[in-house]
């Protein structure tokens, strides 16, 4: 029988893949997650502010801004989710005497 490999919902790191190639990956995906927290977190002000300018059609951006809303939170806890991997990876990386810590 062939090995299979174990498919978990977020950890989809490659086995060859050494810690410190590991870190910097999960440290882009954080920068990403923080960037799409700030994209989502503006266009939901917009709205906000689209929904005063624009009486006639208030419900839609408030609509809108609620969704856009929920998109910037999620966004953040998926940098917060990156962060924690990348944490992860520096302490194996460390621990595998791939990384010294230094204090200066």
């Amino acid at each position: 029988m062939a090995e299979e490999k174990k498919h978990h919902l977020f950890h989809h790191h490659k086995e060859d893949e050494s810690h410190l190639e590991q870190e910097k990956h999960d440290k882009q995906k954080e920068h990403r997650g923080e960037m799409g927290t700030a994209a989502a977190g503006g266009f939901a002000l917009y709205e906000k502010h689209e929904a005063k300018k624009d009486p006639d059609h208030a419900h839609k951006h408030k609509t809108e801004e609620e969704v856009a809303a929920a998109a910037a939170v999620a966004s953040g806890g998926y940098a917060f989710h990156e962060k924690h991997e990348k944490k992860e990876a520096k302490h194996k990386a460390e621990a595998a005497g791939e990384k010294k810590h230094h204090l200066f």
